[in-house]
């Protein structure tokens, strides 16, 4: 099964992106600009690697069970930046900013990951200013700390207990709105 991202004028003449089940091989194909599914995908390399990091050393994870949670994570990144983008689109602003996405977080219900996202947002922008300000001759020292920071904050979020999320479904129509269900 193959999504394909789509665009559509809504009442005032503006787009709206929205996913559909058609088959976004098939649009590439006929050149409209569809994406092909290796493109809107997370690599399945990266996903399996974050998957075994959170499991248990000797846990074994199927093929099924990886391009299972490759949809998954893609479409999820997906349904938050496309909430994200409408909203920028609306106040007619090009760019999506960490902001754009802590606010679509929230907006469709996943408050849970609001903060932990606020807070890892604000070290990485603390860490683009000191890059900036010692110059580039230290980058990759800075890369390897801000590594090791988000460790820490992942583990730390992780022994909270909140690592147990609950998710609000959402339902989502062309005008960008949502309702919990």
């Amino acid at each position: 099964m193959a999504d394909g991202i789509g665009s559509s004028p809504d009442s005032e003449g503006q787009h709206n992106n929205f996913y559909t089940a058609q088959g976004a091989s098939a649009g590439a194909a006929s050149g409209d600009g569809g994406l092909k599914e290796q493109d809107r995908l997370l690599p399945i390399a990266n996903v399996g690697r974050i998957m075994k990091h959170i499991l248990p050393p000797n846990a074994k994870i199927s093929k099924e069970a990886k391009e299972t949670m490759q949809e998954c994570v893609s479409e999820f990144i997906s349904f938050v930046t496309g909430e994200a983008s409408d909203k920028c689109h609306k106040e007619k602003r090009k760019t999506v900013n960490g902001d754009d996405i802590c606010w679509a977080l929230s907006t469709l219900g996943f408050d849970d990951y609001v903060e932990p996202m606020r807070r890892y947002l604000q070290k990485y922008r603390e860490m683009e200013g000191d890059r900036a300000a010692s110059g580039s001759h230290n980058s990759r020292a800075n890369s390897v700390d801000a590594r090791d920071e988000v460790r820490g904050e992942q583990q730390r979020y992780q022994s909270s207990g909140a690592g147990q999320l609950m998710f609000n479904a959402v339902e989502r129509n062309n005008a960008s709105t949502s309702r919990r269900l």
